[in-house]
């Protein structure tokens, strides 16, 4: 049977699974999620053409095996890659997730898109340095060959490196306030 810390980890991750499923069933009684499902629990409607297009990248990440649909197992492992998994795991997640055409590299268009849909998305069009400016700044520090793309070497050793991409990066996928929005929305049902 194992030790009892053992055991008493996996009684608090299968407590917490069964939580995590009646909150997704109870919120998507079919058990798969659409985009349109999506964007809706997450309160994400009336976006710019960015901050969508970014959602539906999102969407299509989590949608693992590419159905059309998130499923339970799906939700979780991103809920669970998000929230809790290592850097190097998450890094290569966003990665896929900001590589929109699938080619393996970062380009300036797709990054670009990116940083103005997180700013949308967040709400904080306001900053120090354009979206542009924070774009180019991102590839003069850490395009290391110069070519215009962001490998995945590329992007994991520069988003270790420079603390402002990093900070983007990881307000992109701040899914805390999703998480508190579904807490306080069960508590109210």
């Amino acid at each position: 049977m194992g030790n009892s810390n053992g055991n008493t980890v996996d009684d608090l991750q299968a407590v917490e699974m069964h939580l995590w499923y009646k909150k997704f069933m109870t919120e998507c009684p079919s058990g798969q999620l659409t985009l349109h499902e999506f964007k809706q629990f997450f309160g994400l409607r009336g976006l710019d053409t960015e901050a969508n297009a970014y959602i539906e990248q999102m969407f299509r990440t989590f949608d693992m095996n590419k159905d059309g649909y998130i499923d339970f197992m799906e939700y979780v492992a991103a809920l669970s890659l998000v929230m809790r998994g290592k850097m190097e795991h998450k890094l290569r997640w966003y990665f896929k997730l900001y590589d929109v055409d699938g080619n393996g590299c970062i380009d300036r268009h797709e990054l670009l898109n990116i940083i103005k849909a997180i700013r949308a998305i967040n709400g904080n069009d306001e900053q120090d340095t354009t979206a542009e400016d924070f774009t180019n700044r991102v590839f003069d520090r850490i395009d290391i060959n110069g070519d215009g793309e962001l490998s995945l070497e590329e992007f994991v050793a520069g988003a270790r490196t420079d603390s402002d991409f990093m900070e983007v990066m990881m307000k992109s996928l701040d899914l805390s306030h999703i998480v508190a929005m579904i807490h306080s929305r069960r508590r109210s049902v």
